[in-house]
């Protein structure tokens, strides 16, 4: 891969570290609550460090041009955390990880008045605002809870005669795990559970580590990797199996174009997420596609780099793919994206991915066909006190606007941006600490085939 560019900026996208025992319902992926391990932080952690000497420090090849390499600098950066389905797990792996990208420093003191220099606690360390995502309140790093249209997929994909074919396949082997389960269901659509309580048992258990035998686990992560890819990828981009790769498009846009203005000082876009983003990520990029062994689920502690790079010369920037999967492997690997050898142009890769985004909470009750959850009621409940007749139904609403006169229409807007249902260009997120963050709106145009069931082959 050519190094004569340099890097403007980088988007992250990491998954949490090693955490205890966890369950999803394999139909609707509603998660139980769970808690990270002292391992997990340490994972993240070293993982916080080894980002620090590839981005801050100046010595390095791909060092972000114009980064503070002292003191952490709040205009800069930009974390994120998912704070749903695995409870504190993401946002605590974040707070891990941002202690080894932006470390205690000394250099953190005040002088008083009288001379005095005060160090902040704990030597000097670092408070670096983490800006959590409440699956409630934004849809964005979560985009498949609630779904209903995503359900009848998963359902449509657990009918299909590829998932039937692989069921037949792995019955034998499934028939030996019941004595190592404790009382779990050895059906393959439980084959996320079954992988994950072998796995976490594999690590923290010596007694369970030692009766296993050898080829087992690997064996489960081979049918959990086609189990996942299966449920979180559509053959079509803006399919609802990408549904979690399609919430997370327009912050992924809106950082790369942040970094790229030279008037903007974000030079850093880390969001901390669950693993299910990565498959839909990798599958709509069509990474998965020509790196197969990509189509699985990324290790604890994974990172994906988006570099915004500019090359030297000049003109248009561009991007490129790094992946380090989990702890084992020493340096982040460049994968090649959307059919291309090398790097990608940024405008070509926002081209390309930009249709399939969902950008409002608007645009995700429609595609998901949920008029109550995640603030999908305040958005139908709106459109139908228009009308005192009945309820305005989704299709309908589409078109409200062409029944009313002015007036209503601009009340009615105006309530609909109030309770944040609607967003024009740029919504700005305003943090607890006074920090705004810019998250990209283009158009609301989805798939037709959307609000029913879609087979995911």
């Amino acid at each position: 891969m050519s190094s004569d560019s340099q890097v403007l900026g980088v988007v992250l996208l990491v998954r949490h570290g090693d955490r205890q025992g966890f369950y999803q319902n394999p139909d609707t992926y509603t998660a139980s609550s769970t808690a990270i391990t002292p391992l997990g932080n340490q994972q993240e952690y070293q993982l916080g460090q080894l980002l620090r000497s590839v981005y801050i420090n100046e010595s390095s090849a791909s060092h972000i041009q114009g980064i503070s390499t002292g003191l952490f600098t709040q205009s800069q950066v930009s974390v994120s955390a998912d704070a749903g389905g695995e409870g504190g797990v993401i946002v605590d792996s974040a707070n891990s990880l941002v202690q080894g990208l932006f470390p205690a420093s000394t250099s953190y003191n005040t002088t008083l008045a009288n001379g005095t220099t005060i160090v902040g606690p704990l030597n000097g360390y670092q408070y670096v605002p983490i800006q959590t995502v409440e699956p409630d309140e934004d849809v964005s790093l979560e985009g498949w809870t609630d779904c209903n249209t995503f359900n009848d997929a998963t359902e449509a994909f657990y009918n299909s005669s590829v998932f039937q074919e692989k069921q037949k396949e792995a019955a034998s082997f499934l028939s030996q795990l019941p004595q190592y389960l404790d009382g779990r269901s050895v059906a393959l659509t439980n084959m996320w559970n079954i992988f994950d309580f072998m796995n976490v048992n594999s690590i923290h258990n010596a007694t369970f580590a030692a009766n296993l035998p050898p080829t087992f686990l690997a064996q489960a992560r081979a049918l959990a990797n086609f189990h996942e890819y299966g449920v979180f990828s559509s053959p079509q981009m803006d399919g609802i199996g990408n549904v979690a790769g399609r919430t997370m498009l327009p912050g992924i846009i809106s950082g790369m174009q942040d970094i790229a203005n030279s008037t903007n000082p974000t030079k850093l876009v880390y969001t901390a997420i669950a693993y299910k983003p990565f498959l839909s990520l990798f599958n709509m990029t069509n990474v998965a596609q020509t790196y197969p062994e990509l189509a699985s689920i990324v290790d604890y502690a994974s990172a994906v780099a988006l570099e915004v790079r500019q090359p030297t010369g000049g003109g248009e920037p561009v991007v490129r793919l790094n992946l380090r999967n989990g702890t084992e492997n020493a340096d982040f690997v460049t994968y090649n994206m959307l059919g291309r050898n090398g790097d990608v142009s940024m405008q070509t890769f926002i081209d390309t991915m930009a249709p399939a985004a969902i950008n409002t909470t608007e645009q995700w009750c429609n595609a998901c066909s949920n008029q109550v959850d995640r603030g999908c009621a305040a958005y139908f409940t709106t459109f139908a006190s228009a009308s005192s007749r009945q309820r305005i139904t989704p299709v309908g609403a589409g078109f409200l606007g062409a029944g009313l006169t002015g007036a209503v229409t601009l009340v009615m807007f105006g309530v609909l941006m109030w309770v944040g249902v609607l967003a024009f260009g740029k919504r700005v997120r305003r943090e607890g600490n006074g920090a705004v963050r810019p998250v990209l709106s283009h158009g609301s145009e989805r798939s037709a085939g959307e609000t029913g069931s879609v087979e995911k082959v």
